[in-house]
């Protein structure tokens, strides 16, 4: 079959691999679709990542499609079944586990190779994270079941209430899919971001007032100008970025819940105000990954159709042209890009 190989930094290649075959346990699919995410765009720039895989390694981590093998003790699943699998599953036994707190466990089985024509389902993951597509779901958007997932599991860690005003900071298809889940929840939101089109996708997820950042010169003053000068009252950050991590403490009011999403380099650092911190009594919060509880619920989401995910699919692209879909994605042409094995 045809599949994506990472190998380093920007470095990524179209191979013939043999097909997967199902070991006992484990399921086998006819890849539908895999959606391109900010996670792979990050790992390809930077050559790796510190928990998900090592190059060289099968690439890609969203994908919906039909099952086509079924290996030895699978019960409940048949050939022919469209389903959704999470990029990863937890162990369900390990110390953090047993606190359910599954998205620190200690042995996740990660998957990748969703930039296939077909992919193996570990068992694990076929046994606490495999789901059943619902009728008339589009691969393309089961397929953003996991990002959606994380941003689920970070929006019911950020302590947000209805009437709260949020500020959500980056553009990307995780900011944006953010803004609607906390509008959804009763919040105000505002979105910082670089992209016009994209912010014009936020806009149609509800929120209230978006700002583009190359006309802001001090992001934190014009939260406080719209906030009777305290800050928000919640900031998510979404962009992976220490400096951007700095500016969202800065933007939030005494008392505000701080989530540090976006993943940074690895040995990276922020600078926090210890005076601020304490007498400000801010709560800052890293937020990492999914739980299965947040798996289902984002595909209960997706199906219900009551946000227009379908907007943040720029593009359907054959796999053949995935190494110029990233090229696009760096240069912020795309949000997203189903890539349709062919």
């Amino acid at each position: 079959m045809l599949a994506a190989v990472l190998y380093g930094q920007e470095h990524l290649q179209l191979e013939e691999v043999a097909d997967p075959t199902p070991e006992p346990g484990e399921v086998v699919i006819r890849v539908g679709a895999a959606t391109t995410c900010g996670t792979d765009l990050k790992v390809w720039r930077r050559g790796g990542h510190a928990r998900m895989l090592k190059p060289p390694t099968l690439f890609g981590h969203e994908a919906a499609g039909q099952i086509v093998a079924i290996g030895a003790g699978v019960t409940g699943w048949q050939v022919g079944d469209r389903v959704v699998a999470n990029n990863s599953a937890p162990c369900m036994t390990c110390f953090f586990c047993q606190k359910q707190e599954y998205s620190l466990c200690t042995d996740l089985s990660f998957n990748n190779g969703t930039f296939a024509e077909y992919l193996k389902i570990p068992a694990q993951i076929v046994k606490h994270n495999l789901y059943p597509i619902p009728e008339g779901l589009p691969d393309a958007i089961a397929a953003m079941t996991e990002p959606l997932a994380c941003v689920l599991h970070g929006a019911a860690r950020s302590n947000v209430k209805p009437g709260d005003r949020v500020v959500v900071l980056g553009d990307g298809a995780i900011g944006l899919m953010f803004a609607g889940e906390l509008v959804r929840l009763g919040a105000e939101v505002f979105l910082f971001g670089g992209n016009e089109q994209r912010l014009q996708i936020g806009e149609q997820f509800g929120v209230a007032k978006t700002f583009n950042h190359h006309q802001q010169t001090d992001i934190p003053g014009t939260v406080k100008s719209f906030t009777e000068g305290w800050g928000a009252d919640v900031v998510v950050e979404a962009t992976g970025s220490p400096a951007v991590w700095e500016m969202a403490i800065a933007s939030a009011r005494p008392g505000a819940t701080v989530n540090l999403f976006g993943g940074c380099p690895r040995d990276t650092t922020i600078t926090v105000s210890t005076e601020q911190l304490h007498y400000c009594e801010l709560t800052l919060k890293g937020v990492f990954h999914s739980t299965p509880h947040y798996v289902r619920s984002a595909l209960e989401l997706l199906a219900s159709r009551s946000l227009p995910f379908e907007l943040l699919i720029s593009d359907h692209q054959p796999l053949k042209n995935l190494e110029q879909v990233f090229f696009d994605m760096r240069d912020r042409k795309v949000v997203k890009v189903a890539m349709i094995p062919a």
